[in-house]
């Protein structure tokens, strides 16, 4: 990740928490921004350390994704537990922080390619379509330890052969 963009990004950071300072009418600490891979997470907000990490492969594939919704919703993440300590981490805190201080929609999933991370995946299908699930998740479906359901459909997933 270039000077450049680690620069805008902390920008970014900056113009959404003076958002913040204004309508909270105080001033919140910054947290360090942080760049690192982290799995499928597009960012990571560490509450006790006021600290954000963001997945630089998936920045330079959603690069506009990443100032509109991602550093918004882990600010939003950092400034709920500042200001109401430990909470439902998707609750009407963090909810109402997404909609009324940002004015984003509080989202809690990306919908980014995730083929540029290189995860293996084995394919499962529902009605839907396909889905790619974890070694993990593929492993525990062999040992019969786990079943998994899509989202959409609800039904249960089934290994393509």
């Amino acid at each position: 990740m270039s000077a450049s963009d680690k620069q805008l990004l902390n920008d970014r950071l900056e113009a959404l928490y003076l958002g913040a300072d204004r309508f909270f009418k105080r001033k919140f600490e910054r947290p360090t921004l942080t760049f690192r891979r982290s799995g499928r997470h597009a960012g990571t907000a560490f509450l006790q350390q006021n600290r954000i990490n963001l997945h630089p492969v998936l920045f330079a594939h959603n690069r506009e994704a990443y100032f509109s919704d991602v550093l918004p919703h882990e600010i939003s993440h950092l400034l709920v537990y500042q200001l109401y300590g430990r909470v439902k981490p998707h609750g009407k805190e963090w909810q109402a922080m997404m909609r009324e201080v940002f004015n984003c929609a509080p989202e809690t999933r990306h919908e980014f390619d995730l083929s540029p991370l290189n995860i293996p995946s084995v394919r499962y299908r529902c009605d839907c379509g396909d889905v790619d699930l974890s070694i993990r998740r593929h492993n525990a479906v062999v040992r019969s330890q786990r079943q998994y359901q899509c989202r959409k459909c609800r039904q249960v997933l089934q290994q393509v052969a």
